[in-house]
């Protein structure tokens, strides 16, 4: 017969239950087996930390003390007796059944037994409590990015009192909490290079829960996991793991989400092992912020640009349903990179564009290329003065914005068609000067003086003008009737006359 999931006290302690203790090293360095990059991103990152914060403290005995090092070896070292030895458990079914099994009343029991035994070291009862239920939450093994499942599985799962012991022991470790989620995804690592590995079910709660009352921690240490995912492309399932931990603050907060996109997600877009899930999360965020004004300020013109050559230029290297995917994700990027304020933001955005308008460039691009930067002339009148400054050595990009200002002159506004004004007029100038050179000037000048001279022929000849000819009437009866008021004295005298 096959494992039997186990509840109630029965189960027994964890640390004594089985040769692999629940409560996690107390030291990253002490994990056996460190996935390749270990010295790069955790211990040159965290092991100063760790030495200096997560020293396991001695509990006060009456016995002389020992170096902890010795007795802590001693306590790994020593055997269980048959009546504290437990089972370890089987692999239950389902997470929801493994989750039911789990006796609440032994995990507060260890809990606070962690707690007085070490009273002044919060980052082990955290790992107590994360080794705890790993250990004791062994279900089969999803797919890393539990992608069949909603966004806040397995944390969904969890029952109320659950979750409040889980909360209570977090907040009453607050100083560590940063330590403790960099050691929950270091163990999940190390799992996946185990054949078989436990289920990661325990930290991945863990992880949750940390994010979801303090999502900043996900960010703090960004730079380090994106060596992490460089150094591991080979190993998609380390990689798309680390991906989902990081992104749980988006789900709490979209500020902190964009930061983790933009900083782990749009690095490793173009992979074709990691693309799909970083399209995805976009995806879901953004769906679930649907209020765009919390994110503000996040993408500026470095990360928009990218973005938009991922979403329109062909052969790159998204596959073309991810790229149609992101193309429909982008109006609301754009928003996000304009911000609040585009009117005294879009002139930054401006050169970007232009570089881009090539008379080469595909025609969906070329297309939104020419809309926006005619929005940022609508909205930023300095984008006019960047244009100027950059024409001369922009010509063939100048020439497709003249000829599209050109051909949406009828639905352009009186502001833009003033600025605009002014400028033309200094391109014609320039364009003189660039003709004056010789008779082989570039067929790009050529083009732009053409547009140019169009642009300032309709400024010239902007249909009748009706409105100056009503006042002029307007103007010539009220003279009329005062000369006429003048000559008989009053209507009346005009009547009698």
């Amino acid at each position: 017969s096959g494992p039997v999931c186990p509840s109630g006290p029965g189960s027994g302690p964890v640390a004594r239950s089985s040769p692999r203790s629940a409560r996690p090293p107390s030291r990253l360095s002490r994990v056996p087996a460190p996935i390749a990059t270990s010295d790069t991103v955790f211990e040159l990152g965290f092991e100063k930390m760790l030495k200096k914060q997560n020293k396991e403290q001695v509990p006060p005995a009456s016995a002389p003390e020992q170096p902890h090092r010795k007795q802590h070896a001693g306590k790994s070292a020593k055997k269980p007796s048959a009546n504290d030895a437990g089972v370890k458990p089987g692999k239950c079914r389902s997470l929801e059944e493994a989750l039911r099994a789990l006796d609440l009343a032994d995990l507060q029991k260890e809990l606070d037994k962690s707690q007085s035994v070490f009273p002044e070291n919060p980052s082990v009862w955290v790992k107590d409590l994360a080794g705890y239920l790993n250990y004791k939450l062994q279900a089969p093994r999803s797919d890393p990015l539990l992608s069949q499942h909603p966004h806040d599985y397995p944390y969904c799962l969890v029952s109320k009192e659950l979750k409040n012991i889980i909360r209570s022991l977090l907040g009453r470790s607050s100083s560590v909490l940063e330590l403790f989620f960099d050691h929950c995804i270091y163990t999940m690592l190390q799992e996946l290079d185990k054949t078989p590995g436990e289920s990661l079910h325990g930290y991945r709660i863990c992880i949750q829960a940390v994010l979801l009352d303090r999502p900043k921690i996900a960010t703090t240490n960004l730079g380090k996991y994106l060596e992490v995912l460089r150094s591991h492309q080979n190993r998609p399932a380390k990689c798309l793991t680390v991906l989902w931990a990081l992104g749980q603050a988006g789900f709490a907060d979209l500020h902190e989400g964009l930061k983790v996109w933009l900083g782990v997600m749009l690095p490793v877009l173009g992979i074709k092992s990691l693309s799909p899930y970083a399209i995805a999360y976009l995806d879901r965020l953004l769906m679930m912020h649907p209020n765009l004004t919390k994110g503000f300020g996040m993408i500026g013109p470095k990360d928009f640009f990218p973005l938009l050559d991922f979403a329109f230029m062909p052969n790159n290297s998204l596959p073309p349903s991810l790229q149609e995917q992101l193309r429909r994700l982008y109006p609301r990027l754009k928003v996000l990179a304009f911000g609040a304020k585009p009117e005294t933001a879009l002139h930054t955005y401006f050169p970007s564009f232009l570089s881009r308008a090539t008379p080469s460039c595909p025609p969906g691009m070329k297309k939104e290329l020419l809309t926006s930067m005619s929005q940022c002339l609508s909205l930023d009148p300095l984008s006019f003065s960047v244009w100027r400054q950059l024409y001369t050595k922009h010509l063939s990009q100048s020439s497709l914005l003249l000829t599209h200002l050109l051909e949406s002159w009828d639905s352009s506004s009186k502001k833009v068609r003033q600025s605009l004004q002014e400028t033309v007029r200094s391109f014609k100038v320039t364009n003189e000067e660039l003709a004056a050179r010789g008779p082989n000037s570039d067929q790009d000048v050529a083009a732009c003086d053409a547009a140019c001279k169009e642009l300032l022929r309709k400024m010239k000849g902007q249909g009748f003008p009706w409105s100056r000819l009503l006042l002029v009437l307007l103007v010539f009866t009220a003279g009329f009737l005062l000369h006429d008021v003048r000559t008989h004295g009053s209507f009346q005298g005009e009547a009698a006359a």
